[in-house]
């Protein structure tokens, strides 16, 4: 298999996840919130980990060979704060109402919900919207950095597809009570999930004719900008609403643990 049908797969992978979270939403009568949380936990510890340990390592020494040291080492750094303002700013564009992070589960809402059915289902749509909005730039991340590298791509894509779980939960949740159907609430689900190997394909078109080395480093250190935004901006704070404080933060200490195995295992 080529590296872009790699990526494109891990890509696909992540981003369908939602399907998962719309499972569980539909299937369980109660939420899980403790193995949530610590997956959350999890997920972040892998993102920051591998963010700073090594792909920012790779985007200053991709850049360094290609503009210099001292320049090359301004650029990663520029890059990954402008990874940070990129996802900051889309993260703004999404309204409050349809934040995806928001804790829901299947015992949160119930048949008497004082919520009327239209705005049930109107929730559920901005929901799927709000997520269509972050995982874009997740895609986009998740396949730079798979093409790059595919051994860092699988948890990275791992990383992204549990964080994604939640978020089909809160489409999948308010539909399926506006609705009644457990079909359209999973199709909503998984459908919003789809932006993520959008993102990659746009990410493909966009930067092949453009791609080397000083490209590729800047792409490096705006994906490590990007997870670390994700990871402390709503994988954190989500894993922290659905469980207790010490689970998501034994959560993350694991996930940096493993990624840190992991990658000392691939030396």
């Amino acid at each position: 298999m080529s590296p872009v049908a790699i990526a494109f797969a891990f890509t696909l992978f992540a981003g369908l996840a939602t399907g998962i979270g719309s499972l569980v939403a539909l299937l369980a009568r109660r939420t899980n919130t403790r193995f949530l949380a610590a997956s959350l936990g999890f997920s972040a510890g892998v993102m920051i980990y591998v963010s700073f340990v090594e792909i920012l390592r790779k985007a200053q020494i991709m850049l360094s060979e290609a503009l210099g040291a001292k320049t090359g080492a301004w650029a990663a750094v520029g890059a990954f704060f402008a990874g940070i303002a990129f996802i900051a700013i889309v993260d703004r564009l999404v309204p409050e109402s349809g934040n995806p992070h928001e804790v829901r589960g299947p015992e949160d809402m119930v048949a008497g919900s004082p919520l009327p059915r239209a705005a049930l289902l109107r929730m559920g749509l901005l929901s799927a919207v709000a997520i269509g909005i972050h995982n874009f730039p997740e895609g986009m991340a998740t396949f730079v950095a798979t093409l790059q590298d595919p051994k860092l791509g699988l948890p990275i894509a791992v990383a992204i597809a549990i964080h994604n779980i939640p978020e089909g939960i809160a489409v999948s949740v308010p539909v399926y009570y506006a609705s009644g159907s457990r079909r359209q609430a999973f199709t909503y689900s998984f459908l919003s999930g789809l932006a993520e190997p959008v993102g990659a394909l746009l990410a493909f078109l966009l930067l092949q004719r453009f791609i080397n080395g000083a490209v590729s480093g800047l792409l490096f250190g705006a994906v490590a900008g990007i997870m670390v935004f994700i990871s402390l901006d709503e994988l954190l704070p989500t894993a922290q609403r659905y469980g207790e404080h010490h689970v998501a933060i034994y959560g993350l200490l694991g996930g940096m643990a493993v990624m840190a195995l992991s990658l000392l295992l691939f030396l």
